[in-house]
């Protein structure tokens, strides 16, 4: 006697089977294409960590302080015997830092001694590779005589053969203000919130009028209106498809580096996008009304005016707060092509491996998405209801 599963066909007896390859094979072939090795991520991970305690302690406020940096240099090379030096007494010469041995690998041990440096002072010890990457080895306080002494070993991270062992004092001499980084980053905001207040505002004012153009239950009635509207959305598709970094990087070498080139690149792509979202309203709107003033003998305009528009406001106002908030957002990434705003800061700072000023701005640019984010959620929800 046949079950109920051999009575049917092959095909749906196998479908999970075959589904199931499908999906593998896509899959794997995904992993191979985009060169996955879950390996990398923790055989590196120690080049990262100090990039990420940096950024997780931003430059908020500062005191006025003063400080003193001495340096030496080191030779990675394979492991040789330690070749001492002579440590100076306090009185021989100026601040300094000596290194038991010039030459060494990765994993040797080191005695970094400090003499005539400003006494009981607290300081910190980094090493930097020859790609001027930094990487702190701990802290340190001199005694007295400011001498101090330190064991450490040469770092994985010592990548070249020109290396630094530098020695930063840093000590407070005044009381506590905000930092100069945060004055910028502010500075730098305010000028990031008007640059895509200005670009949405643009937007807004040309994408309206084109939504009714690029609206069919508008526009089709008629061979002309139907040419109008295919060229109008067509418009707005291809803006839409060009990335707002291409436009930046356009209007910047048109109109030269500045917020003025971000704000045009953030407006061309909004027109694109608010127009076919404002179109989309236009044509999701309820058709009594508009047939019941057509039946009246009123024009194409006063259909729009009178059945179109008081239909549409909220959710075009809605629309336009939450596209404001889009292009604050944006405005971080235009700014890292010469778009202005945040941005060309943040990445000044990050090609400067300036972590602790770049950590201040993200915080800024976290705090500032948030509070727009709410802001529009309530304003939406009261226009909409």
């Amino acid at each position: 006697m046949k079950t109920p599963d051999q009575d049917r066909p092959f095909i749906a007896r196998t479908r999970f089977l075959v589904i199931a390859l499908v999906v593998g094979s896509i899959y794997s072939y995904g992993w191979r294409v985009t060169e996955i090795d879950l390996g990398e991520l923790v055989q590196d991970f120690h080049l990262v960590k100090p990039l990420v305690s940096e950024l997780l302690h931003p430059d908020l406020i500062s005191a006025e302080v003063d400080s003193t940096t001495v340096e030496a240099s080191f030779h990675l090379a394979g492991s040789i015997a330690a070749r001492p030096q002579k440590t100076p007494l306090p009185d021989e010469g100026p601040a300094q830092i000596i290194l038991s041995m010039l030459k060494g690998a990765i994993g040797d041990s080191l005695t970094v001694k400090g003499a005539n440096l400003p006494p009981e002072k607290p300081g910190q010890l980094f090493w930097v590779n020859s790609i001027e990457q930094e990487f702190s080895l701990g802290s340190f306080l001199t005694d007295a005589d400011g001498n101090f002494s330190m064991e450490i070993e040469v770092p994985e991270s010592a990548r070249g053969e020109e290396q630094i062992v530098r020695a930063v004092l840093t000590w407070r001499t005044g009381g506590w203000h905000a930092s100069h980084t945060l004055k910028l980053t502010a500075e730098k905001m305010v000028e990031t919130l008007f640059l895509a207040l200005m670009a949405t505002t643009m937007a807004v004012l040309i994408a309206v009028p084109l939504s009714f153009l690029g609206a069919r239950n508008l526009m089709t009635r008629h061979l002309p209106g139907t040419v109008v509207y295919y060229c109008v959305r067509t418009g707005f598709n291809v803006l839409r498809s060009i990335e707002p970094l291409i436009m930046a990087i356009l209007f910047a070498v048109w109109v030269g580096i500045g917020p003025f080139a971000g704000m045009l690149a953030l407006g061309v792509h909004s027109i694109a996008t608010l127009g076919k979202l404002f179109s989309e309203q236009i044509e999701s709107v309820d058709r009594g009304p508009l047939e019941a003033i057509t039946a009246t003998g009123a024009t194409p305009f006063q259909v729009a005016l009178y059945g179109v528009v008081p239909q549409i406001v909220p959710q075009f106002l809605a629309l336009t707060f939450y596209r404001w908030d889009i292009n604050v957002r944006m405005s971080t990434i235009i700014g890292f092509v010469g778009g202005g705003g945040i941005g060309f800061l943040l990445q000044q700072w990050i090609n400067l491996l300036q972590y602790n000023q770049a950590g201040t701005a993200l915080l800024a640019i976290a705090c500032v998405v948030i509070t727009l984010d709410i802001a529009s959620a309530k304003v939406r929800e009261k226009i909409l209801q």
